[in-house]
């Protein structure tokens, strides 16, 4: 048995062998031991160099967006150095980074070649400089890793002008071997302006105590409002049958925008739906501008015509900071969250985390209202209802194929919200009825409903609040729950086109 002193005396002895080239002169039992024993401790040293490189991550993620550009050190294949300033990197999590790949260039052949480099990063914060040295893996050039760099870079293309020449080609990951802060004079880190875990804990508790989808999206808005401090933001459900977002709820904009689309794939709130990832970028990007995008994407469907009729979707004139985060349940896409500000930078990696861990908590709330959903109470009796008086509303359907309805000349509703509306309005002139629930809408073939996960209480919500916008005398109440009432307060007149 070899006690600690003596371990530690064979530990030192094959130590200084290894550093000199002798270890072979030492017998086997102490050779054998004493490079366990030396293993371990370079194990040890690994872990805790480990350990801290992950701890230091963690609190530089704001030398990463660009703001001051990085420098990657490279070697060729006969060592010989070369530097590059670098646009962008990418955090993935507290072993790996990505960075940009734009160019086939000496850095792009001395990494193929050579995969270990340097990068240097400064904070724009602090000023303090950070030496990282990383480990290339792989180059992705799809999927959700590929489409944040994408976005990011646009905006950093365009802020510095080299909008026609940045083009992300690829995304790099790299294993982070090791990270080190660089000794010089820094500044003071401002404090935050936010304390996101106690935003967090508010916000939370106030959703769990939300009992209908409309109380629930409501209380999000105001949550990231007042707690957050997030000044202009919107809220969109998932279309699934369409392939679309639609607006549901936005706030700190002049108009609403309820009603307003924006298709899977386009501008930072459609590529944020499609990759199921959260898309952030720090300066404007016309690219990823929404009127661009919806006009591009309607040209390409052959539905140019349609934005005649198209709402507005709501967002400030000229948005420099954009962030959009996905909500989900259970791998389903149920809607996103953006958030928007004219102010460059203004959303970074902590904004980001605080708002995709508040949508996970939207996403289950959501999921369990519509799991409630299906649960209606019984039917109350319907007493006879009275033919109102006055002037007739003409409810005219065009477009047979996106049920598109107006009301006299001014367009209102379409999809599966404009067919709710048109079954319901037809059977109140045909049979005079004002009552209805969900279950007997989720079955009706004249709504064509893709099924149960096409979450119609959100539909019906929207429908309402386009009703209460255009105040023509035709609302929507809900009764109790998956019940509802249809109030008609002039005859209507219905009209196919």
């Amino acid at each position: 048995m070899i006690d600690r002193e003596n371990a530690a005396f064979i530990q030192t002895g094959v130590a200084i062998s290894l550093a000199t080239g002798a270890v072979d002169r030492l017998p086997n039992h102490a050779r054998a031991l004493g490079c366990k024993l030396v293993d371990a401790e370079q194990r040890l040293a690994i872990f805790v160099r480990s350990s801290q490189s992950q701890a230091l991550l963690a609190n530089i993620r704001d030398c990463f967006d660009g703001v001051i550009p990085g420098l990657i050190a490279t070697c060729d294949a006969d060592g010989v150095p070369n530097m590059a300033y670098l646009s962008q990197v990418q955090f993935i999590d507290l072993e790996h980074v990505a960075l940009s790949y734009q160019f086939f260039n000496k850095t792009r052949q001395n990494v193929l070649l050579n995969p270990k480099v340097r990068l240097l990063l400064t904070s724009h914060l602090t000023a303090c400089q950070y030496r990282l040295s990383l480990h290339y893996l792989r180059t992705e050039t799809a999927g959700p890793l590929f489409e944040q760099m994408k976005a990011k870079l646009a905006g950093i293309a365009s802020h510095t002008g080299m909008s026609g020449v940045f083009k992300l080609l690829g995304s790099d990951v790299y294993r982070i071997l090791a990270i080190e802060r660089v000794p010089g004079a820094t500044l003071a880190a401002p404090p935050p302006l936010v304390n996101y875990l106690t935003a967090l804990r508010r916000s939370t508790a106030r959703l769990a105590s939300c009992e209908h989808l409309e109380t629930l999206l409501d209380t999000s808005l105001d949550c990231l409002s007042s707690e957050f401090g997030i000044q202009h933001l919107m809220l969109l459900m998932h279309d699934e049958a369409g392939q679309r977002l639609y607006t549901l709820a936005s706030h700190g904009y002049p108009a609403s925008g309820v009603g307003s689309e924006i298709p899977i794939g386009a501008g930072v709130i459609g590529v944020c739906a499609r990759e199921r990832t959260p898309i952030r970028i720090g300066y404007t990007a016309s690219e990823y501008a929404y009127g661009r995008a919806i006009r591009e994407s309607a040209a390409a469907d052959g539905l140019s015509a349609a934005l005649e009729s198209a709402i507005p979707l709501p967002g400030l004139p000229e948005a420099a900071s954009q962030l959009a985060v996905p909500i989900t349940a259970f791998d389903r896409l149920l809607g996103v969250f953006y958030v928007e500000s004219t102010a460059d930078q203004h959303f970074g990696y902590d904004d980001e985390d605080a708002l995709v861990a508040f949508a996970a908590q939207l996403g289950m709330a959501i999921h369990h209202q519509q799991a409630a959903d299906t649960a209606e109470e019984p039917a109350a009796t319907e007493p006879a209802t009275r033919t109102p008086a006055g002037k007739p509303l003409t409810v005219r359907r065009h477009f047979s194929g996106s049920d598109s309805v107006f009301l006299d000349d001014d367009y209102l509703i379409k999809g599966v919200a404009g067919a709710i509306l048109w079954a319901l309005v037809r059977d109140h002139v045909e049979r005079g009825r004002t009552s209805f629930s969900n279950k007997e809408l989720r079955i009706d073939p004249r709504i064509r409903l893709p099924g149960v996960s096409d979450n119609l209480e959100a539909r019906l919500l929207l429908l309402q609040r386009r009703l209460d916008e255009r105040p023509a005398g035709i609302t929507l109440v809900k009764t109790r729950r998956g019940r509802f009432a249809l109030c008609v307060k002039q005859p209507l007149q219905l009209v196919a086109a």
